[in-house]
């Protein structure tokens, strides 16, 4: 295979995957509608691309970290989109969190242009990205996805095979269940301890000692801590509110009850509600607070 990959969306996770497929000695050629990400990553050894198509045009491996359905359709059979890349060894890897009609479309339109799409997302947050500490969760045909391992492990701690074409979305979604959920339960510790009359760092450094740590209170507790949502944001609200959207459609539509994730979604509302669509998931820690009618001291 060649060492030239490419990379269309360049957002928190889509730049991290490049820069660290850049540090693992593959050409990324990179692409996204933000000139200003372009040029940003250009300066690292990203090669600027005109379009998906251009991208899928100087590689035969492109990997897609896209917002939101529009995007992904676009970039897939939008004007200028990979469907149009005259490539039949073109393999895509959409590591996004879509539902699996969205990606089922996809996967057909480049199907039928002799184009291999899997659906291989990740877990873990923009942080574990930066660091290389995600795991890939692969699903499609499994002889395209065994050829693209070696970029694959370029850019994830743990790379596994999971099953048939949205297998990945599946077990993904599994995953996410547990974030959100991890996540308030940090929170909720942290403002039980505070009003509790406890220290915010002495609660992080003691709980994450216990059996009751897990890897979101590791990770978020520290701007739990802090109290401070917006440095260094880790997973955007907006996109944990597109995500649990999905993941209760999907449980809707299996017939599968989640009522502690359902019970989270209340939290993650109200913090949309009060202007943190932009912080990091952990704020769901402010609207326990405010709840406790808890006041830190400045």
């Amino acid at each position: 295979m060649k060492r030239t990959v490419g990379q269309v969306g360049l957002g928190v996770m889509g730049s991290a995957f490049a820069v660290n497929l850049m540090k693992n000695g593959f050409e990324v050629v990179g692409y996204d509608i933000d000139a200003q990400k372009l040029a940003e990553l250009e300066q690292k050894g990203l090669k600027p691309a005109n379009s998906p198509a251009d991208v899928g045009r100087k590689a035969d491996v492109v990997i897609t970290s896209l917002p939101s359905p529009e995007a992904f359709h676009g970039v897939m059979t939008g004007n200028d989109g990979l469907a149009g890349v005259e490539n039949e060894n073109l393999i895509v890897v959409d590591a996004c969190t879509l539902t699996i009609d969205d990606k089922m479309a996809a996967f057909k339109a480049l199907e039928a242009k002799n184009i291999t799409l899997l659906d291989c997302p990740v877990s873990g947050t923009g942080a574990q990205a930066a660091n290389g500490d995600l795991v890939l969760l692969g699903s499609g045909d499994q002889q395209a996805f065994e050829t693209v391992r070696p970029v694959l492990e370029g850019f994830n701690r743990e790379v596994r095979y999971i099953g048939a074409f949205g297998d990945g979305s599946k077990m993904k979604f599994a995953a996410n269940i547990l974030v959100a959920i991890h996540n308030v339960s940090a929170a909720e510790a942290m403002v039980f301890g505070m009003k509790a009359g406890l220290e915010p760092q002495m609660l992080y450094d003691v709980l994450t000692k216990g059996a009751g740590t897990s890897r979101m209170f590791e990770m978020r507790g520290p701007m739990m801590v802090e109290n401070d949502y917006d440095s260094n944001v880790s997973a955007a609200m907006t996109i944990q509110d597109k995500d649990m959207k999905i993941i209760a459609a999907y449980a809707e539509k299996i017939k599968c009850p989640t009522p502690l994730f359902s019970a989270t979604s209340s939290f993650y509302r109200a913090a949309l509600h009060k202007g943190l669509e932009n912080s990091d998931t952990a704020s769901v820690c402010a609207i326990l607070e405010d709840l406790a009618g808890l006041k830190r001291q400045e």
